[in-house]
């Protein structure tokens, strides 16, 4: 998806870190993301670099000769619950899928970056990617922070979020690496397990901590 040397830049030349989010699914990777940015870091939604990107007209061609003319209309946007469906059925297709976004979204990715990091309001740049650890983003981080929460938990909110059964919920998260894995791979944990209030001390003090030893 990167080229790390180009994306991270040398180290000892920027002036603020890199920070990835990893998690489960359901884990509230998008709340941490939301408090990172309200104390100064500048978030890359890389959920809404694959929606931008799907938008495309170059992609939706691509994806009318793959999966047919129902899955994007030629005056309409790509059917995302379509194509749902048919990724995270056939791991194969899931992969090819990737393999179109991931250069286009490195590319945007890499913009973006150099723009924050030379931008003196952003005090950090977040990576909010859904694989952070599977797509190699977490070797272009500073820090990872985990962001931890419940079973039960993370299965009730993407219910009540996305309207998914446990079954989708266990299909969705095996495509992706183990938690274990993810957790013991990251710099700091942070746990969600109660509310907002709780969420946003253990932030304050993790961002606090990245800066600090950053600089």
């Amino acid at each position: 998806m990167h080229g790390p040397n180009e994306l991270s830049l040398v180290r000892s030349k920027r002036k603020k870190p890199i920070i990835g989010l990893a998690g489960g699914i359901g884990a509230g990777k998008t709340s941490v993301a939301r408090i990172l940015e309200s104390l100064g870091a500048a978030v890359i939604d890389f959920d809404r670099l694959a929606h931008e990107e799907l938008g495309t007209r170059e992609l939706a061609a691509t994806l009318r000769r793959w999966w047919g003319e129902s899955i994007c209309p030629p005056d309409g946007r790509p059917d995302r619950e379509a194509i749902a469906k048919i990724v995270f059925g056939d791991e194969s297709e899931l992969t090819r899928l990737e393999n179109l976004l991931y250069p286009r979204i490195g590319r945007r990715c890499e913009e973006l970056v150099a723009g924050y990091v030379n931008d003196p309001d952003a005090k950090a740049v977040v990576l909010d990617a859904p694989k952070l650890f599977e797509s190699g983003l977490n070797e272009l981080c500073d820090k990872v922070i985990f962001v931890e929460a419940d079973w039960s938990m993370r299965v009730r909110r993407v219910a009540e979020s996305r309207g998914w059964t446990e079954e989708e919920f266990i299909r969705r998260e095996n495509l992706q690496n183990p938690l274990d894995m993810k957790k013991a791979n990251a710099d700091h944990v942070v746990k969600n397990h109660s509310g907002i209030d709780a969420l946003q001390a253990q932030v304050e003090r993790v961002f606090s901590s990245v800066l600090a030893s950053f600089a």
